[in-house]
């Protein structure tokens, strides 16, 4: 057997691995810093979670819990006032900051709007805030009674109103407001809508015809239409048609309002 031989098989080889059963330096140390390593990091996290049990469970017992203990935000949306202050302070809550706005629809008193909204959480104590309707805003109509329709119009629309238009035959002008429905100082909630009535004018008639009617009988005809005896004017005339509607102006057929005034032409004699 060689000598050299022998000694060449128990030195390590120069690649790093193992020559006949004998461990690599490198690789021992290198186990060794893993196995300190883990060896820290479980004295680290039993450290921790020591320390947090006794602060927990000896220096603030209870607190963990009362840190959890939220409350859910009740939903008082449509709610009166005071029916969402109960239901508030029942959840361990508290109202906070209350606006209030008017509104076309919802009833004074009710609520409109929250914040937390309806389902979030809040720790005890805390505060919601509400926003209330104070139900909708109320207006008097104005007295638009005589103004031209136009000029009416603008009025009751820029006061909030809405407006609807009737027409009738009035002894007013035509165009003109006869009159509200409701009347002018009736107060109403916003947006509501008022009735105007326009004039047409006044009704208009066909004027008779009175030629050859005699003087008395001319005079009640114009009566019971409504319309006045203006200015009688005498023709002298002989032996016929003395006493008789000669002529009247407006002619007949005319279509006068009521209220016109008509002048007559009377025949009349020398005696």
């Amino acid at each position: 057997m060689k000598l050299g031989g022998s000694l060449r098989r128990r030195r390590p080889s120069r690649s790093g691995g193992e020559g006949h059963g004998t461990p690599d330096i490198r690789a021992l140390l290198e186990e060794r810093r893993v196995r300190l390593g883990l060896l820290a990091l479980g004295v680290l996290l039993a450290g921790s979670g020591s320390g947090y049990l006794y602060a927990t469970q000896v220096m603030f017992p209870g607190g963990a819990e009362e840190v959890l203990d939220f409350r859910e935000v009740p939903d008082l949306l449509d709610l009166p006032i005071a029916e969402a202050e109960t239901i508030v302070r029942e959840r361990g809550l508290q109202v906070g900051a209350v606006d209030s706005i008017q509104h076309p629809e919802v009833p004074g008193g009710t609520i409109l709007g929250q914040s937390p909204l309806p389902g979030q959480l809040a720790l005890p104590g805390g505060t919601i805030e509400l926003t209330v309707s104070l139900g909708p805003e109320r207006r008097v109509i104005p007295d638009v009674t005589r103004l031209r329709a136009d000029r009416a119009l603008t009025v009751l629309r820029t006061t909030g109103f809405m407006v609807a238009v009737d027409s009738v035959e009035a002894e007013l002008p035509g165009g003109r407001i006869v009159a509200t429905v409701p009347a002018a100082g009736t107060e109403l909630a916003l947006p509501s809508e008022v009735r105007l009535t326009v004039s047409l004018g006044p009704p208009l008639i066909a004027m008779p015809n009175l030629a050859g009617v005699q003087d008395e009988r001319a005079r009640v005809v114009l009566d019971s239409l409504g319309l006045v005896l203006g200015e009688v004017e005498t023709r002298f005339r002989f032996g016929f048609n003395q006493g008789e509607v000669l002529e009247h102006f407006p002619p007949a057929d005319s279509l006068i309002p009521v209220g016109t005034e008509v002048r007559l032409v009377i025949g009349r004699g020398f005696f």
